[in-house]
């Protein structure tokens, strides 16, 4: 089942994005249901794709310590960003929804949405303020 326009376009992440690119990201993302304690992200896996929080929260375990993340929140995007295996356990706090890209897609996606790179940057900046 495709994805609701209106649900990408909600989410920090592609919210500056015209009416074309909301419907690539639509084609290529698949929606994700998991239950509380699913685990969405294990670490030294290789990177796969990048899930974007709809709704729940996860736990993000690295080695920094613990971090919370809800809703338009980003998780995965590191190891394809730097072509690494994955640095963090990401585990499901509650039921969760998100939007799953993967690698291919997501690159794909970067090189015709250059606009994406700003909000993905400044999630990483702020993520590297917060460990450091």
């Amino acid at each position: 089942m495709p994805i609701e326009p209106h649900l990408v376009r909600a989410l920090p992440l592609f919210a500056d994005l015209d009416d074309d690119a909301i419907g690539r990201i639509c084609a290529l993302a698949t929606e994700v249901e998991l239950p509380a304690s699913a685990v969405l992200i294990e670490r030294n896996q290789p990177a796969s794709g990048l899930f974007v929080l709809v709704d729940g929260t996860v736990e993000v375990e690295t080695r920094a310590g613990e971090v919370t993340l809800g809703p338009g929140d980003i998780v995965g995007e590191l190891g394809l960003l730097a072509d690494a295996q994955r640095s963090a356990r990401v585990c499901a706090t509650t039921p969760v929804r998100c939007i799953a890209i993967a690698r291919g897609d997501f690159d794909a996606l970067l090189e015709a949405e250059p606009r994406i790179a700003v909000p993905l940057l400044r999630t990483l900046a702020r993520r590297l303020l917060d460990s450091t």
